[in-house]
C-alpha cells in the first residue's frame, strides 16, 4: 500500500539536491541491472526534478513533483515508497551490486594544476607558428646538428615556399605529399602547405615505389615535396601511373642544405655535433634530380628563394578545414587516409603542452618520425605552439641522442621505449649528461619495468606511457607525469571520454572486465578519406556521444587507468610501428614465384614483435626461387619495418 498525505523533502538546498541526484541515479541503475527495478525515469529541467519508480512487487507507478525553492528554479525530489521498497535500498544496492561503470575514476589522480578539458585557440595551425615568430623572433626554433634556425627564419622560409606552391597551382584543400625523414625542411614544408591553405599528406619515407603509388592516387595529389635520396623512388612510382593520375610537380631538397659542411667531419671543431660516420654518405651525397614523367622537378633552394617565390596567398583556413591526411593501414586492403582538421590537431598540440609542464624554454628532442602522428602532433606542433626549441634527429642513433641531450640541455623527450633501452645500453652511457631532462615519455610499446625503475632511481624520471592512434591525433590516454603507472596506457586525456565496451553487444563493460577501448574527444578524426562505409563502421554512439572504436582490447582499473590486453585487429606492432598482415600479403602476391602467402607475428627481443612470412611457391618456381631471393625482393619493394 502507498502511504498517503504530503511527503517531506529529503533535502533542503541545491548542493544536497545535486549530491542526492547523483547517488540516486547510480544506485537505481545498479538495482535495475539486478532486476530490482523494471523501469527508471528521471527528467530534469530548470523547473522540475521528478523521480519515477516502478517496483516489481506492486507495479505501482507514481510521480510527484517537489517544491520550488531557488532561482533558477530547482525542484527537490520526493520519493514514493511502494510495498517493501524503502530508501535504505540505495545503500544496500551500492554495497552488494557489481561495480557499475564510472567515467570519473581517474579524476582522483588528475594533476591539480590542470583543467580536465580545454578550449583550444579557434585558429588554424599556421597561426601557432606566426604567433611564436611574433613573440620570439630570434629564439631558436630548430636545431639540426650545428645549424640553428630562428622562429623568424622558419616562418619566412615557410611563407616563401607557400608562395611557390600557390604559383604551382596549389589551392585551398589540395593535398600535397610530404615524404622525407626528420629535418628542418620537413617542418618548413609542413607549415608552408598549411599556409597555402592546402592539406599535408605525410608519407613514411621507408615506403617503396609499389607502396607510394597509392599515396599519389588516393589523395589525388599533384605536388610532392621530398629529399634527393627518396626522389627516384617517388618518380618511379609516378611513372607507373596513368597520365591523368601522375604528379605535376616535385620539389626536391638535400639534407646537407640544412647543416654546415663542418658537420660532416670536414674541418670539424672539437666541440661540434657531427653527423655519425655511418650517415655521412646518406646525408652528404648530392644526388642528381630525377625526371618526372609529364611533370616538372624543382630544387628546394629555388622553391624558397626570395626572388622566385611569387605572390603569397591570403590565409583563409579555419579550424574546421582539413589540415592533415595521415594514412593508417587496415586489416583489409590498402591504407586509409584519416581526415584531421586544424581543430583536432590543435587540441592535442595545446593539451600536450599543458600535460608535459611545457614552457617556451623547453628544449625538445625530436626523434620520433614526424610523418608519424605522435612526432607530428605531440612533438612538433606542441613545440611550435609553445615557442620551444626542437632539436631534430633524422633517424635514431644512441650516441648522437646522448650527445644532443647533453650538449643542447634537452628538457623533454617523447620516444619509443626501444630508444631508451638502446641508449641505456650504450658503452658510452656514463659520458652522457641527462640531468637536464624533466619529462620523458612515449608509447608504441610497453616500457619494461626494469628500465623504468632505472630511470627513476638514477635520474628521478618517471616514464609516462601514453596511448593513441592516427585516428585520435596521438594521445587519447596518457599517464599523469606525477602519478605514472608502469606498462599502463594511462588515463583518458584532456577533454576525452574513454570507455570499455563488449565488442559484440556494444554494451559498456563493468570496471575491471575486458572489452574494446573506445574514445570520444575533440582530437578524433572526422572519418576516412573517400571511405564512408569504413567511417560508419569506425564509430558508435553511446550516451549521445560519437565514440571511435580503437580495435584494441583492454580494461580500466578502480582508479581509472586503462590497460591494453590484446588486439581485436590482426596487427603486428614492430617497435611501435603498425604492420598490417593484409597489406604485406597483398604486396607479396605481386612476386611472380609466390602462389600463397600468410603473414604472422613472431616475438622479437628488441622490436617486441616482428613480421614472419609463410610462403607457398608456384610449381614452376620450386627449386628455382630461394628464401634469400624472396627476402631480397621484399627489401626492394617494401618498407624495412615490414
Amino acid at each position: 500500500m502507498l502511504r498517503g498525505g504530503p511527503m517531506r523533502p529529503f533535502f533542503t538546498n541545491a548542493d544536497e539536491g545535486k549530491k542526492f541526484k547523483c547517488r540516486a541515479m547510480c544506485a537505481a541503475r545498479r538495482m535495475e541491472a539486478r532486476g530490482c527495478l523494471s523501469a527508471l525515469s528521471i527528467a530534469l529541467d530548470t523547473r522540475i526534478f521528478p523521480l519515477a519508480w516502478v517496483t516489481q512487487e506492486t507495479a505501482i507507478y507514481r510521480e510527484l513533483p517537489g517544491c520550488v525553492f531557488s532561482k533558477p528554479r530547482l525542484v527537490c525530489a520526493y520519493i514514493c515508497f511502494a510495498g517493501s521498497f524503502v530508501l535504505n535500498s540505495f545503500s544496500s544496492a551500492e554495497s552488494s551490486a557489481p561495480d557499475a561503470p564510472r567515467h570519473d575514476r581517474h579524476f582522483k589522480v588528475w594533476p591539480k594544476r590542470l583543467p580536465r578539458s580545454i578550449t583550444p585557440p579557434a585558429t588554424s595551425l599556421w597561426h601557432n607558428l606566426a604567433v611564436s615568430a611574433l613573440r620570439f623572433p630570434d629564439k631558436p626554433a630548430l636545431v639540426f646538428f650545428d645549424r640553428v634556425l630562428s622562429y623568424t627564419s622558419l616562418m619566412q622560409q615557410a611563407e616563401r615556399l607557400a608562395a611557390t606552391l600557390h604559383r604551382l597551382g596549389v589551392r585551398k584543400g589540395d593535398r600535397v605529399l610530404l615524404n622525407m625523414q626528420n629535418c628542418p625542411q620537413w617542418v618548413i614544408a609542413h607549415f608552408a602547405i598549411l599556409r597555402a591553405n592546402a592539406v599535408v599528406v605525410p608519407v613514411n619515407p621507408m615506403n617503396r615505389a609499389e607502396e607510394l603509388k597509392h599515396y599519389i592516387t588516393d589523395p589525388d595529389a599533384k605536388v610532392a615535396i621530398t629529399t634527393a635520396d627518396l626522389a627516384p623512388e617517388l618518380a618511379k612510382a609516378d611513372s607507373q601511373l596513368p597520365a591523368e593520375q601522375r604528379l605535376a610537380h616535385l620539389i626536391v631538397t638535400h639534407y646537407s642544405e640544412a647543416f654546415d659542411e663542418n658537420t660532416l667531419g670536414v674541418n670539424q671543431q672539437p666541440d661540434a655535433i657531427a653527423v655519425p660516420e655511418a650517415w655521412r654518405e646518406w646525408l652528404g651525397t648530392r644526388h642528381a634530380l630525377p625526371e618526372l614523367s609529364g611533370g616538372a622537378v624543382m630544387r628546394w633552394v629555388d622553391a624558397v628563394a626570395d626572388s622566385d617565390a611569387g605572390e603569397l596567398p591570403a590565409h583563409t583556413a579555419v579550424p574546421q578545414d582539413l589540415a592533415v591526411l595521415p594514412y593508417t593501414s587496415g586489416t583489409t586492403g590498402l591504407p586509409k587516409g584519416c581526415m584531421h582538421s586544424h581543430a583536432s590537431l590543435m587540441h592535442n598540440a595545446v593539451a600536450s603542452c599543458l600535460w608535459g609542464n611545457s614552457t617556451s624554454e623547453n628544449v625538445v628532442l625530436s626523434v620520433v618520425p614526424m610523418f608519424h602522428i605522435t612526432g607530428m602532433v605531440s612533438v612538433m606542433h606542441a613545440a611550435i605552439y609553445g615557442g620551444a626549441t626542437l632539436v631534430i634527429m633524422p633517424r635514431w642513433d644512441r650516441e648522437l641522442a646522448g650527445g644532443l641531450i647533453s650538449r643542447c640541455r634537452v628538457t623533454h623527450w617523447t620516444n619509443i621505449p626501444t630508444m631508451v633501452i638502446d641508449l641505456l645500453a650504450s658503452p658510452n652511457f656514463a659520458r652522457f649528461d641527462l640531468s637536464s631532462l624533466v619529462y620523458i615519455g612515449g608509447g608504441g610499446a610497453a616500457m619494461p619495468q626494469a628500465v623504468a625503475q632505472r630511470l627513476w632511481e638514477q635520474y628521478g624520471l618517471r616514464f609516462a606511457e601514453g596511448y593513441g592512434l592516427t585516428e585520435t591525433a596521438a594521445p587519447s590516454h596518457s599517464n599523469p607525469p606525477d602519478a605514472t603507472r608502469q606498462q599502463c596506457l594511462g588515463v583518458p586525456f584532456m577533454s576525452t571520454d574513454a570507455r570499455v565496451i563488449d565488442p559484440l553487444t556494444l554494451e559498456e563493460m563493468p570496471q575491471g572486465e575486458q572489452g574494446e577501448i573506445i574514445m570520444c574527444g575533440p582530437q578524433n578524426f572526422s572519418g576516412y578519406w573517400k571511405q564512408p562505409e569504413a567511417t560508419v563502421a569506425a564509430f558508435i554512439e553511446l550516451d549521445g556521444k560519437r565514440f571511435f572504436r580503437s580495435g584494441d582490447l583492454g580494461h580500466v582499473d578502480e582508479d581509472g587507468y586503462f590497460f591494453i590486453t590484446d588486439r581485436l585487429k590482426r596487427m603486428i606492432n614492430a617497435s611501435g610501428f603498425k604492420v598490417w598482415p593484409a597489406e604485406v600479403e597483398s604486396l607479396m602476391f605481386k612476386h611472380p614465384a609466390i602462389q600463397e602467402a600468410c603473414i604472422i607475428s613472431t616475438r622479437d627481443v628488441y622490436r617486441g614483435e616482428t613480421v614472419k612470412a609463410i610462403v607457398v611457391l608456384r610449381a614452376a618456381a620450386k627449386g628455382k626461387t630461394s628464401e634469400e631471393d624472396i627476402i631480397n625482393w621484399c627489401k626492394e619493394n617494401m618498407a624495412a619495418l615490414k
